[in-house]
């Protein structure tokens, strides 16, 4: 989740997938909740105007600052987290 803050969030997936299947195959589970994780993360660009062409794209006009992005974009990155991670484990289980 983090490094989708900082790159493209298809690259952040790109970057991640094999290490998740790695990680998955390590611990002889399934890597379908492995990918998801990846899946979810990397679409969870709220901490900063770069990781997303959205949040880029409001920055100017809606007089927003840098910094600013981590107000709303922590709590809702917690949040994802909170949900994301039961539910993965829920609907594929390892």
């Amino acid at each position: 989740m983090l490094l989708s803050n900082v790159v493209n969030n298809a690259a952040a997936a790109l970057l991640m997938a094999p290490i998740a299947v790695s990680l998955a195959h390590g611990f002889d589970v399934s890597i379908d909740p492995f990918l998801m994780v990846v899946a979810v993360s990397a679409s969870c660009a709220f901490l900063t105007p770069i990781g997303h062409q959205s949040n880029t794209l409001v920055l100017g006009p809606g007089g927003y600052r840098f910094g600013d992005y981590w107000k709303l974009g922590l709590p809702l990155s917690l949040v994802v987290l909170v949900v994301a991670i039961p539910m993965i484990l829920l609907v594929w289980p390892l």
